[in-house]
C-alpha cells in the first residue's frame, strides 16, 4: 500500500489520526495557549525546558504529523534554495553547507510518535536504541535541498551533536535514505579522549618553552563529551574555516546548531517543539 501523499506530492514522514487542528481548542486550553507557546520556542525566546506542557501533546503531535510542520519546513528550505542559486562559487570546491542529522537530515518522528511528542522525558538508553536501528526516514524538505545544493557545486558537512559510538549507525541511516556524497560527519567523541590525544600530550611533555607549552596544554585538552552543542558546534565550524572551507550556509532545528562563530554566512531554522538542545 503506498504511503499518504500531501499535496506536493511527496509521502508524509509519518500517518497521523486527525484529533484537532494544530492552534484550535487544545492551544487554547490553561495558561500560555499551546500556539504561543511554540512560537516562544521557535524564537529562541523560551529556552532550558525539559519537555513540552503536558496539555500540548496533542497540538504538537497533530503539528508534527500534518501538513502545518511540512508547510513551514517548506518555507524555510524554499529561502535556503533561493539563497543558494544567487551565490556565485569561486570554482575551487571549497563551498561547504553544514546539515544537523535529528530533525534536520532524519526525522524521529516515529520515536517519538511513542513518547508523547517531547511530553516524556529524554531518555538517552531509548533513544539510543532507536538511533541503532538506523531507521530513522528522511526529511523530504530537507533533501530537496541537498539535492539542489550538490547540484550547485555546495558540499554537504553533517555536523551532529551525537557520538561517536553512533557514527556507523548514523552513516547507514543516512545512506539508507539517500544523503550520499557529503564533504563529512562530524560527531562528538564517544569518551574524553579523543584521537591523537595522547601523541599530543608526549609533545606537549617535550616542549621547554613556557609559552608554546600553555598553548599545547590548550591544544591537547580531551574534548568533553558532555560539552555544550553550541561550543562543541562552532568549533567545529571554526576547523572547517581553518582547512579553508567556506561555510555558505548552516541549517539545523535547534538554534544551538546555529549560534557561536562562525556560524556561516547564512543560518536557517527548521521548525521543532519537541525538545530544546542548549
Amino acid at each position: 500500500m503506498p504511503a499518504p501523499e500531501i499535496d506536493d506530492g511527496m509521502p508524509l514522514i509519518h500517518m497521523l489520526r486527525p484529533l484537532l487542528s494544530s492552534g484550535g481548542r487544545l492551544g487554547r486550553r490553561a495558561r500560555v495557549p499551546c500556539d504561543s507557546w511554540r512560537f516562544a520556542v521557535e524564537t529562541n525566546t523560551l529556552r532550558d525546558w525539559k519537555t513540552i506542557p503536558a496539555r500540548c501533546e496533542k497540538y504538537v503531535g497533530n503539528y508534527m504529523m500534518g501538513g502545518h510542520y511540512r508547510s513551514d519546513s517548506r518555507a524555510v528550505v524554499n529561502e535556503a534554495i533561493s539563497y543558494a542559486e544567487s551565490l556565485k562559487l569561486s570554482g575551487e570546491g571549497k563551498e561547504v553547507w553544514v546539515f544537523d542529522v535529528d530533525e534536520t537530515t532524519v526525522s524521529n518522528l516515529p520515536y517519538y510518535a511513542e513518547h508523547g511528542f517531547g511530553a516524556e522525558p529524554y531518555n538517552w538508553t531509548t533513544f539510543g536504541a532507536y538511533a541503532n536501528e538506523a531507521s530513522a526516514p528522511a526529511l523530504p524538505e530537507t533533501m530537496r535541498l541537498y539535492k539542489r545544493l550538490q547540484a550547485l557545486g555546495i558540499k554537504p558537512v553533517i555536523l551532529t551533536g551525537r557520538r561517536e559510538d553512533k557514527r556507523e549507525a548514523t552513516a547507514k541511516n543516512l545512506a539508507r535514505v539517500g544523503y550520499t556524497g557529503y564533504e563529512k560527519l562530524l560527531l562528538k567523541y564517544a569518551t574524553r579522549i579523543p584521537p591523537g590525544w595522547l601523541s599530543c600530550v608526549h609533545a606537549f611533555l617535550s616542549r621547554t618553552d613556557e609559552l608554546m607549552t600553555v598553548r599545547s596544554a590548550i591544544e591537547c585538552r580531551p574534548q568533553d563529551a558532555r560539552v555544550h552543542s553550541v561550543e562543541f558546534k562552532s568549533g567545529e565550524r571554526q576547523k572547517l574555516e581553518d582547512a579553508g572551507y567556506v561555510i555558505v550556509g548552516n541549517i539545523g532545528d535547534q538554534w544551538s546548531d546555529l549560534l557561536g562563530a562562525p556560524e556561516g554566512d547564512r543560518t536557517f531554522k527548521l521548525p521543532d517543539p519537541m525538545y530544546y538542545v542548549g
